[in-house]
């Protein structure tokens, strides 16, 4: 054990070990495993929220596991992974910016020991993750994009996208910089409701995680599901060739939309696998991250 524990000095002294670099690459390679272990929810949900909408209007409804089934079946079992790539790059930023600026505000704030009142922990929670989401917000563009092409091939549509590269440089060429921001606005608000319930039931009750995350889940889910329908649909809708939306003027514009012609419910379309993905997202990520701290000698989260 001593040898271990001297093994692991060598490697990482404390200043490193403390330091704000250091945190933000654990928390990318923790938010990575999480990615990895459950992303084929994040594309069936990301594909049932496009279910009803016009360039899909023919493909027949499907449920959970009937998407999730039918992705390996007619595109294969690697396509429940397209998308990883821009997935990755979003967390490197979105997640150390949220992990990280969440936990600088808070050390400013709360006394040595003390826990924080659980109103700062959820404006630290709101400004965090949104922060992150405003930076990411291309990657996660790119990402819903991929993640509809096995779709868009199935109804006899051309490629949009062959690659995550390729994916920025069409949306630059067609919009402009400006474009890579298309949906940002849903996709903030939801990230800074999430990050309400998830940070600050980590930071609150972290002694009690397991019991309580699928709880925290829940909440996230319901408080986040309706601005990220508006925010897939908005990301993946076709533009002209100024890179202006086909379908829907602006995050309102869709949200009408949807009401009007699909109903209220539609507002929460996907929302089991996003329940279902947060929690084991969630456990895999604050057990991954909390380790490593553990491991290299930096103070637990």
């Amino acid at each position: 054990m001593k040898a271990a524990e001297m093994a692991v000095t060598k490697i990482v002294d404390v200043g490193t070990a403390d330091a704000v670099w250091f945190k933000y690459l654990l928390s990318c390679i923790a938010a990575s495993c999480a990615e990895f272990a459950t992303y084929p929810l994040d594309l069936t949900k990301t594909r049932l929220q496009i279910q009803g909408e016009s360039a899909d209007s023919k493909v027949p409804y499907r449920g959970l596991f009937r998407t999730g089934l039918g992705v390996v079946r007619e595109e294969g079992i690697l396509c429940l992974w397209q998308g990883i790539t821009p997935a990755v790059f979003r967390h490197v930023i979105y997640t150390g910016v949220r992990m990280n600026g969440y936990e600088w505000m808070r050390n400013q704030v709360r006394e040595e020991g003390a826990s924080l009142p659980v109103w700062q922990a959820a404006l630290g929670g709101l400004l965090a993750g949104g922060t992150g989401q405003l930076l990411a917000s291309p990657a996660d563009l790119v990402k819903v994009q991929m993640q509809m092409e096995g779709r868009r091939r199935l109804l006899g549509q051309k490629p949009r996208v062959l690659s995550a590269r390729h994916a920025f440089q069409r949306i630059i060429s067609e919009g402009g910089v400006r474009s890579l921001w298309k949906g940002c606005v849903p996709n903030v608000q939801r990230s800074a409701l999430v990050n309400l319930g998830d940070l600050t039931t980590y930071d609150s009750v972290k002694g009690r995680l397991v019991r309580n995350t699928a709880c925290s889940g829940l909440v996230s889910a319901t408080l986040g599901t309706p601005a990220d329908v508006v925010k897939t649909r908005v990301m993946n809708q076709p533009t002209d060739h100024h890179g202006r939306g086909l379908l829907y003027r602006n995050s309102i514009d869709c949200f009408i939309h949807l009401v009007r012609s699909e109903g209220l419910l539609a507002m929460y379309k996907g929302f089991l696998p996003c329940w279902m993905r947060m929690a084991p997202w969630s456990l895999t990520f604050w057990f991954t991250y909390e380790n490593m701290r553990k491991f290299f000698g930096t103070p637990t989260f």
